[in-house]
C-alpha cells in the first residue's frame, strides 16, 4: 500500500523565528522542512544542527530571520543528557555498534567524586571530533570515511565548558545524568566518552535534549504536533520577530530618511560607541533594519533587510 502524497502548498513570504522542540528520531533538516510546509513559506534554514537521537530546541529561520542565523550557530548551548556507563560503542552513542563493556565501580559516583570529574572537565578543554560527525576532511564529512570503514586523523579542537553537573541516577547504578552549558561546537557525545574514560569505566551517550541556545529557550518551544494542530494564522502567532537573533545585541534607531539611505547600503554618521555588532532599526514603524558595527561614528552595514521584506513583516505581524 503506498502513502498518500503530501498536498501541495502554496509558498509565500513568512518572516520569523519558530522555536522548535525536535523529537528524537528526527533529522533537523526534516524538522525544518516540516515547518516550512506547515507554514507555507518560501524559505527556512536552522541555526545549528541537531543530531537524530538527541530532541529539545530547535530555532527554525524563516525568510529574512535566514539572513541572521549565524548569530545563534555561534552562541552558546545548554543540553541535558544520559550517560550509560560501562559501555563503549562505535559511534559514542545509543546507536553505534558495542565494542567494550566494563564493570563500574560505585564508589566512583558519589557525589564528591562525580564533582572532581567535573570540574576536570570545567573551563578551556580540548576534543577530538568523532568520526561519525557531519564536520569535513577535505571536502568530505567524516561520517563518509566512518560508513567506508576508515580511520582518519583528527585534531584536536579547543572548546569552553563554562557549567558541568554529573548525578547518579537513583536506582540505575550504569546511567548518569549530565547537564552542561558549553561553547559552539562542543561535541556532547565526545563528552560523554571522555567522562567515562576518566571514571574507567567507559561511556556512550545515551540521550541528549537541548534546552537552549543562546537565549533562546526550550521552554517558549511548540512540538511539531501541537504546531500541526494549529489552525494556519495561529501557526504565525507562534513566530518571533528576527530581530530575536540578534539579543542582547546593542542597537541604534534611524528616523525615515537615515533609514532610507542605511538600506541602500550608505554608511551613516553619528554619535556611537564603537561597537563590532549593532542591530539596526527603522523608528517609525519599528522594525528591523538590519546589522551594523559602529567605528569612529561611522554607522557600517553589515547585513541588510530588503524593503520588501521590513513590509512583508509589518504585515504579518499585524495580520497575527
Amino acid at each position: 500500500m503506498t502513502a498518500e502524497p503530501r498536498a501541495r502548498v502554496p509558498r509565500r513570504p513568512v518572516h520569523g523565528v519558530l522555536l522548535l522542540d525536535k523529537p528524537a528520531g528526527m533529522s533537523a533538516q526534516a524538522a525544518v522542512s516540516k515547518v516550512k510546509w506547515l507554514l507555507g513559506a518560501e524559505k527556512a534554514g536552522h541555526t545549528g544542527t541537531l543530531d537524530p537521537l538527541a530532541s529539545g530546541l530547535l530555532p527554525v529561520c524563516l525568510g529574512a530571520a535566514t539572513k541572521f542565523a549565524q548569530v545563534q550557530l555561534d552562541a552558546d548551548k545548554v543540553y541535558e543528557a544520559t550517560l550509560r556507563l560501562g559501555v563503549r560503542t562505535r559511534t559514542g552513542d545509543a546507536e553505534g555498534e558495542v565494542v567494550a563493556t566494563a564493570a563500574v565501580d560505585p564508589a566512583l559516583l558519589t557525589p564528591a567524586q562525580l564533582h572532581l570529574v567535573a570540574q576536570r572537565f570545567t573551563g578551556t578543554i580540548e576534543q577530538v571530533p568523532p568520526l561519525h560527525s557531519a564536520l569535513k576532511k577535505d571536502g568530505k564529512p567524516l561520517y563518509a570515511y566512518a560508513r567506508a570503514g576508515l580511520e582518519v586523523e583528527r585534531a584536536p579542537r579547543a572548546v569552553t565548558i563554562h557549567a558541568l553537573t554529573l548525578t547518579a541516577v537513583p536506582d540505575d547504578p550504569t546511567a548518569l545524568h549530565l547537564h552542561v552549558r558549553c561553547s559552539k561546537g562542543t561535541y556532547v557525545r565526545t563528552l560523554a566518552e571522555d567522562i567515562g574514560q576518566a571514571l574507567g569505566c567507559g561511556a556512550h551517550l545515551a540521550a541528549l535534549r537541548r534546552l537552549a541556545t543562546g537565549p533562546l529557550q526550550l521552554a517558549q518551544a511548540v512540538a511539531i504536533e501541537a504546531l500541526e494542530a494549529l489552525a494556519p494564522p495561529e501557526r504565525l502567532r507562534l513566530l518571533r520577530p528576527p530581530e530575536v537573533l540578534l539579543h542582547g545585541w546593542p542597537e541604534v534607531v534611524l528616523d525615515e530618511a537615515e533609514a532610507g539611505r542605511f538600506l541602500t547600503g550608505l554608511r551613516r554618521r553619528g554619535r556611537w560607541p564603537d561597537a563590532a555588532h549593532v542591530a539596526v532599526f527603522g523608528a517609525r514603524p519599528r522594525a528591523l533594519l538590519g546589522t551594523a558595527r559602529c567605528v569612529g561614528g561611522e554607522l557600517i552595514p553589515i547585513r541588510l533587510l530588503a524593503p520588501t521584506e521590513i513590509a512583508q513583516w509589518l504585515t504579518q505581524s499585524t495580520a497575527s
